[in-house]
């Protein structure tokens, strides 16, 4: 059974930091692309960004460039995204999600990051 499960969310101030983390299990991770998205409040989910399956490659939204990174552990089934110095505007719930080439795709529950002062 497919299963991802996103921690690391929670409130922070303008300016800090914060690392999430969603650990795969129930299928080959290190198969298989990588995705985060996220649903800003009264917002359609968007791509926040890609990493390949071994991690050789990462695409970030323009908007999270040089203050986002990912990154993953293959070896150890999980897949993070490094969030710096955090604005209010990317208060949303971050999700993990892949998908597969029959056209499956799965996604974790999300973990809240909520950005104020």
């Amino acid at each position: 059974q497919v299963q991802l499960v996103e921690s690391g969310g929670g409130l922070v101030q303008p300016g800090e930091s914060l690392r999430l983390s969603c650990t795969a299990s129930g299928f080959t991770f290190g198969d298989y692309g990588m995705f985060w998205y996220r649903q800003r409040p009264g917002q359609e989910r968007e791509r926040v960004g890609f990493i390949t399956p071994d991690g050789d490659r990462v695409t970030l939204l323009d908007s999270v460039k040089g203050r986002f990174t990912i990154s993953r552990e293959n070896r150890n089934n999980i897949l993070f995204l490094q969030m710096n110095d955090l604005r209010p505007n990317d208060t949303a719930v971050y999700f993990c999600h892949f998908r597969v080439s029959d056209g499956s795709t799965y996604w974790g529950q999300g973990t809240q990051v909520a950005v104020s002062s």
